[in-house]
């Protein structure tokens, strides 16, 4: 495992992270606390250090199962939970990203994972009833009463959540240092705005859904079954989804690797810096995932994946990588142009933070 540092902090986190909304099997499905515990064992001895839970997986209990598992080593992970999902359903004001259910959320996370303060605490979703000044300002304070170190922000726009670190930059606030969004082979909607708008701010991205449900793994074409819980593509610039699933099977096949890694490293090998969530209901799911860290993408597969799975960026995005446009806003040389600002590599094409469009030749 290799390690990076958390956007504009000094703290290093694993290049894979630890999702464990699979801890407990309160919703029907998941983890008892036994498996948990091998889970996390094999992730901590690969060298992981970075953990993700909410408030609201399993109830709670992933939160406690955590709590448990963790005595004595606590300190050795950068621990991350959410609040804002409705965990009450006689309390209204148990949803939302207001003050309220902040404080409260954070004291009861504190409480079911024992212990005394919280690494990253991410809000769990947009909220379009709170105000983005009364979420910052509630945030910073319990950043300044110790009980959390860090903020991030899921599931949310790129306006908003650029909106916010403004405002936090403005008044001095904690801004968000993190961004979980939902991005992977079948998913790229990301790379309109997020990502770009990530990379910008130095924030690291966290990748939930990163094998789209075990989609990318090829188990369903093979006749599995599992959980499937959000739509997939119906179709993208090669074909339909089973076709993409096929091309990611090849490259594994190749390489002697399984179509977990290969979705896994693709991610690893995206700009900037993104970090996939890793989530197991079993113990030989979390060992194949790990090994992703070993699967180094030739040019020609990344270039293979990409063209299976590219995902039209829309207006303003393709007006603005026409090559008409280009060439009136850059001038007629703007391919011997070098932004050293951002590291633009002149406009390679897979590469989604770039305005530019790849030289013709």
């Amino acid at each position: 495992m290799r390690y990076t540092v958390l956007g504009r902090t000094g703290v290093r986190v694993s290049e894979l992270a630890l999702g464990t909304v699979t801890f407990g099997e309160d919703w029907g499905w998941g983890a008892p606390i036994e498996t948990s515990a091998r889970i996390l064992d094999r992730y901590e001895e690969a060298g992981g250090n970075f953990i993700d839970t909410a408030d609201h997986y399993t109830g709670g209990t992933s939160e406690q199962i955590l709590g448990e598992l963790l005595k004595g080593r606590r300190d050795r992970f950068v621990l991350g939970t959410k609040y804002t999902l409705q965990t009450d359903l006689a309390n209204i004001n148990s949803a939302g990203s207001h003050r309220k259910n902040l404080v409260a959320s954070i004291d009861a996370s504190l409480r079911r994972m024992r212990t005394d303060y919280i690494d990253v605490l991410w809000v769990h979703a947009h909220d379009t009833l709170t105000p983005v000044p009364e979420i910052m300002r509630a945030l910073d304070d319990q950043v300044h009463a110790g009980k959390i170190l860090y903020v991030g922000a899921s599931n949310w726009p790129a306006w908003e959540v650029a909106q916010a670190n403004t405002l936090a930059d403005l008044r001095g606030w904690s801004p968000f240092v993190g961004l979980q969004i939902r991005y992977n082979l079948l998913e790229r909607g990301a790379e309109r705005d997020l990502l770009p708008m990530a990379r910008q701010f130095d924030i690291p991205v966290l990748c939930w859904g990163a094998l789209a449900e075990g989609r990318l793994t090829g188990k369903y074409l093979r006749g599995g079954t599992g959980r499937l819980t959000v739509a997939p593509r119906e179709h993208n610039s090669m074909g339909g989804v089973d076709d993409l699933i096929r091309i990611v099977a090849e490259v594994a096949g190749e390489g002697g690797w399984s179509s977990a890694q290969v979705a896994l490293a693709w991610l690893r090998a995206r700009p900037g810096t993104v970090i996939p969530l890793l989530g197991a209901t079993k113990e030989e799911q979390i060992r194949d995932n790990l090994g992703s860290t070993e699967v180094t993408l030739s040019n020609e597969q990344l270039n293979r994946l990409d063209e299976a799975s590219r995902t039209p960026l829309g207006y303003p995005h393709d007006l603005l990588r026409q090559d008409v446009t280009v060439n009136d806003m850059y001038g007629r040389r703007w391919f011997d142009i070098d932004d050293r600002r951002t590291g633009d590599r002149r406009g390679v094409a897979d590469d989604v933070h770039s305005p530019l469009p790849l030289p013709r030749d």
